[in-house]
């Protein structure tokens, strides 16, 4: 608030005191200088809710406003983070699209590839254990089993057991000492690749993350 505010609000005998080098003069400069941090956090509120502007320490926070708090489950209060800042923010930009699709394949499978920035997670039902989820961890994200258990533990179906296996990487085959001939070039535009799994276009999961579209939303069939 600026002085010259401040000083109209003052009763008529202490606006005329109020000049130049006198006490009261000082004090109203002491109080605008005091109101000028706050006013300049207040005009650019919305910033501080904005997943991908608010500041790096507000990230975590707002994980709960998403009900994705569950991703960061640090025991400490200064414990580092499981994952990158910028995935953080990724997650809390999608986190009513994550809400909507809780509990399906779909839902967990952006999650995990939000979370990871690697795609290639295989979701398998076995036909002898019903109720039962097999979520297959492709190598490259090996090493954040603790964290895709966490996601998956909050992503599945209540009455759905899970279990959480690391793929592994195959023997890698013979090379050919002579080298094949280059492909020509596909001059149709690159796209995403289907999933084998589910049918979902894997679409890298990096920054201002793309994911792919959810599936198509069929209606119930009107009763006969």
């Amino acid at each position: 608030m600026r002085r010259t505010a401040i000083e109209r609000l003052l009763p008529a005998a202490y606006q005329r005191a109020a000049g130049p080098g006198s006490v009261l003069g000082a004090l109203l400069d002491v109080m605008e200088a005091l109101h000028a941090p706050d006013e300049a956090v207040l005009a650019d509120v919305d910033a501080l809710f904005g997943p991908y502007r608010t500041p790096d320490g507000f990230v975590a926070y707002l994980t709960r406003w998403v009900a994705m708090d569950h991703v960061v489950a640090a025991p400490r209060v200064d414990a580092p983070l499981p994952l990158p800042v910028g995935r953080l923010r990724d997650l809390v930009a999608h986190g009513a699209l994550l809400a909507r699709w809780r509990g399906t394949p779909y839902g967990m499978r952006t999650a995990l590839e939000l979370a990871t920035g690697v795609t290639g997670f295989v979701l398998d039902e076995p036909a002898d254990r019903p109720f039962h989820l097999v979520v297959r961890v492709p190598p490259t994200a090996a090493d954040r089993i603790a964290l895709i258990t966490r996601i998956v533990e909050a992503e599945k179906p209540a009455a759905v057991t899970v279990e959480v296996v690391a793929a592994t990487v195959g023997p890698t085959p013979p090379t050919d000492p002579s080298p094949p001939d280059p492909a020509p070039p596909d001059p149709s535009p690159p796209g995403p690749e289907p999933d084998g799994a589910a049918g979902v276009a894997s679409v890298r999961a990096v920054g201002r993350a793309h994911v792919p579209p959810p599936p198509p939303h069929e209606p119930p069939e009107e009763p006969s």
